[in-house]
């Protein structure tokens, strides 16, 4: 797997979302890299992120895959356009749809692994699918479509300063 993450390429103007921004102290601060044609990263659940004794609360499974999706979408639209993450500024993609399916409840005392796979990358729009593995068992899918920023939106953040 590559060394460095998705989101560490990300401008720090807009590198503060809860789930993936490498400047919010208080987030989540997810680390997606390939494997291959999916990528991956992991997660440790803390005491605080409980909806009954045990297991995590939902809406944190689907923080994890609305943000690990968000840079798989980033990182397989720049694969699909024939730039690498870092050559160029990173394409920037928000959650258009997100679907996440529970199968089971998500034990809170084990890391969690997100895995994700672009199913179809277009222009403006990314598919991803992906999974929320605990012990090696999946626990909640997700399906989730992806847009693209627009340059001139990612430029007024820029220049706004915008959280």
């Amino acid at each position: 797997m590559d060394k460095k993450a998705f989101q560490d390429y990300y401008p720090d103007d807009v590198a503060h979302c809860y789930g993936c921004g490498h400047l919010n102290e208080h987030g989540h601060q997810i680390k997606s890299r390939w494997d291959g044609d999916e990528a991956v990263c992991t997660f440790r659940p803390q005491p605080y992120h409980t909806s009954f004794v045990g297991y995590a609360y939902g809406g944190l499974v689907a923080s994890l895959i609305d943000c690990h999706s968000m840079g798989t979408a980033a990182a397989a639209w720049m694969r699909a356009n024939g730039l690498e993450i870092g050559e160029v500024p990173t394409a920037r993609f928000v959650t258009g749809s997100l679907k996440v399916d529970y199968l089971k409840p998500t034990p809170i005392d084990c890391e969690l692994v997100i895995r994700a796979r672009a199913t179809e990358v277009g222009e403006r729009k990314v598919i991803v699918d992906s999974k929320v593995l605990a012990n090696g068992v999946v626990t909640a899918k997700g399906h989730t479509i992806a847009v693209r920023m627009p340059d001139h939106l990612v430029a007024k953040m820029t220049e706004s300063g915008a959280r």
